[in-house]
């Protein structure tokens, strides 16, 4: 490469020579981190008169940079900002006959050059070929009196005589060689010179916004002891990494905790907007076939011979083609809150550092925390309280015991996750699972009863489930707060005292004092429940006749059939004195009782009726199988068997309008 650089540079020296205009680097003054991923990079400094300001940046920023770079410099009118092409290579070759592999070597290029009027070793011509060996070029040329091979020593001129193409040429050697180096470009500013003081300098700055690696906070807690409220101790640290294409020298650095909204566009990157081909029209093509010349006369057959078919004989036309993204001092604003460091950063471009940011000390408390419902052990945690003005962002923690007389001090206690901590707010954190004190849970559900009502035949009972988390905690000697969380249960409200509600669901505490406890922790659901006081199906009870219904088998369905007596009893058994409602329960049972008596009553003169019935039916039948005496016989009997019957079902009717007075009765309480 170098030599073809060489072969090029020193065929123009009776070209003008074009100076470029100088170019001041701005140094990286301050930077600023922020948690979405960006980097807002300020360069300043001072600017002689005539100079532009120059710049590397990563080329995978330069997106960012056109979208976002400012320029301070109230002297010039507007910048105006220069950058090579994305692709320098194909650019810088684009309209030439050259490939970038043609640049390897002198011969390569010059054969790639073929047809070009070139002179050398006292010769011109056009190029034909040309090799090299050990040093020496041998170059073909066509001249009017022949092919002429000459020997270019190392270092011999060969000039191009097209001027034009011999800088484009050199042009495309000085890209190639800046495209080596593809992870960045340079960026040029030009801002013209100051106005009113042509040979002046001034104070020019940058800023711009790249993506950058997050920097990512950790934190060092150091917490009390168990029994000891007090303060904890945070320090913050920032991991930081200068992925920015130059080094930091005693910049300003600054960390910011937020939401900003960031977006990518490739503003770098040619676009080119397809658009639709149309074919170009020509003539409809002309299918001909070629005449073959006539064929010699066959003689005449006796019977002439059909013609064959056209389709067999004409040629078939083919169809034309289809178209074809030192600790710091806090500032808190809306929705963020920016830490700049106290001292000055320095870091070279690709190091990474970890630097102190943040040093406070917070409300603390040690508790033990109940977060699931398997562990037979709670965790261990600390009740952390921002007192501060500015919000701390999320971060892992690693947990110290605070130095003093505890056993834990100085001591390594576990890892924490740390969530954004605004002021004033409250954050648990846990850290590791203390293993003495041991938890056993069980469940319990009892139904209470609320209020009864009478409404449309059925009995209206509201009333209470109650469930019940029982935790048994024996703390083994220990004392301190024990918090909870419950799982929130939709439609039911808890009867016991909850501390705070959010996406941990039910928070509730306790303090344990050394010896063994039993924590009740229910959750009440308002229910209704209708208990029929009979089938309405069945119809109206005070109408049902019994000879057309079986009341054997529709017995549960009727007002005191089995169950509904029974679920009463449980009921009234169940509802506390002074029970709204509970007067009318008491009522409705003795009804329902009374209704259970009537009812077996009937059954019982049902089932004598029938029995007399059947009786009467086998006297009918002997009374017409005898004769004599014996019928005689058998009609007494057949009489005594009539009166019986209706003796019998005369004592049902009676008991069944028993049995329909009671209901209606109890129709109209529950009406």
């Amino acid at each position: 490469m170098r030599r073809a650089l060489a072969l090029f540079l020193l065929t123009l020296p009776a070209m003008p020579v074009m100076t470029p205009a100088m170019a001041a680097d701005l140094p990286v003054r301050s930077v600023t981190l922020s948690s979405a991923g960006l980097a807002q990079i300020e360069r300043a400094g001072p600017l002689a008169a005539g100079e532009d300001i120059t710049f590397r940046a990563p080329t995978e920023a330069i997106d960012d940079l056109l979208k976002s770079l400012v320029v301070r410099d109230a002297a010039s009118g507007s910048p105006r900002i220069r950058l090579p092409a994305q692709d320098l290579a194909a650019e810088a070759l684009r309209g030439l006959p050259l490939r970038a592999e043609d640049f390897a070597s002198r011969a390569a290029m010059l054969n790639a050059l073929r047809g070009q009027r070139a002179a050398a070793a006292g010769q011109s011509g056009l190029i034909a070929s040309a090799s090299e060996e050990e040093g020496v070029l041998r170059l073909s040329l066509l001249t009017p009196e022949g092919t002429v091979t000459v020997k270019v020593e190392d270092g011999a001129p060969i000039r191009l005589e097209d001027a034009a193409l011999n800088a484009r040429i050199a042009r495309a050697a000085t890209a190639l060689a800046a495209a080596s180096a593809e992870s960045e470009r340079e960026i040029r500013i030009e801002l013209g010179t100051a106005e009113g003081r042509p040979g002046s300098s001034r104070e020019v700055g940058v800023t711009y916004v790249a993506g950058a690696p997050l920097w990512k906070p950790s934190w060092r807690l150091l917490v009390p002891p168990l029994e000891r409220p007090g303060e904890a101790r945070l320090q913050g640290w920032a991991v930081v990494e200068n992925r920015s294409g130059a080094d930091w020298e005693n910049i300003r650095l600054s960390l910011v905790s937020g939401d900003a909204a960031a977006f990518r566009q490739a503003l770098y990157t040619p676009v080119l907007v397809p658009r639709p081909e149309l074919p170009v029209q020509g003539s409809a093509p002309v299918d001909v076939t070629a005449d073959t010349g006539a064929m010699p006369q066959m003689p005449m057959p006796a019977a002439p011979i059909a013609p064959a078919p056209r389709a067999y004989a004409e040629r078939s036309r083919a169809a034309p083609p289809a178209p074809p993204p030192e600790p710091a001092q806090a500032a808190p604003s809306p929705g963020r809150v920016a830490f700049t460091l106290g001292t000055p950063v320095s870091l070279r471009n690709g190091e990474t550092a970890n630097l102190p940011f943040a040093d406070t000390a917070l409300v603390a408390e040690r508790v033990w925390w109940v977060q699931d419902a398997v562990s037979r052990h709670p965790l261990q945690a600390v009740r952390l309280v921002n007192t501060g003005t500015a919000t701390l962002p999320a971060g892992l923690a690693t947990v110290y015991g605070m130095a003093g007389t505890s056993a834990e001090a100085g001591g390594y206690l576990g890892d924490a996750e740390l969530t954004a901590l605004p002021p004033r707010d409250m954050r648990i954190v846990a850290f590791a699972r203390d293993r003495d004190v041991l938890i056993t849970r069980n469940t319990e559900r009892r139904e209470r009863p609320t209020g009864i009502t009478l409404r449309g035949g059925a009995l209206r009972v509201s009333y209470l489930v109650e469930d019940t988390v029982l935790m048994a905690i024996d703390p083994r000697g220990a004392r301190g707060r024990l918090v909870v969380d419950l799982p929130a249960r939709p439609g039911a409200k808890p009867d016991f005292p909850v501390s705070a509600e959010g996406s941990f669901g039910l928070r509730h505490e306790a303090v344990l004092d050394r010896t063994p406890t039993i924590l009740r922790l229910p959750f009440q659901t308002a229910r209704q429940r209708d208990i029929p006081l009979w089938d309405a199906g069945l119809g109206d009870p005070a109408v049902i006749a019994w000879r057309d219904v079986d009341v054997e088998q529709q017995a549960r369905r009727l007002p005191g059939g089995p169950g509904t007596l029974e679920t009463l009893r449980d009921l009234l058994a169940t509802a506390p004195e002074g029970l709204e409602g509970r007067a009318t329960l008491a009522t409705l049972t003795e009804d329902m009782a009374t209704q259970r008596r009537l009812l077996e009553e009937f059954l019982a003169a049902r089932r004598a009726s029938l029995n007399a019935d059947s009786a009467l039916e086998r006297a009918r039948a002997a009374a017409e199988d005898r004769t004599g005496a014996a019928r005689d016989q058998a009609r007494q009997r057949l009489n005594q068997a009539s009166e019986e019957a209706e003796r019998r079902g005369a004592a049902a009717d009676a008991a069944w309008d028993a049995w329909r007075q009671g209901a209606r009765t109890l129709l109209g309480r529950a009406g």
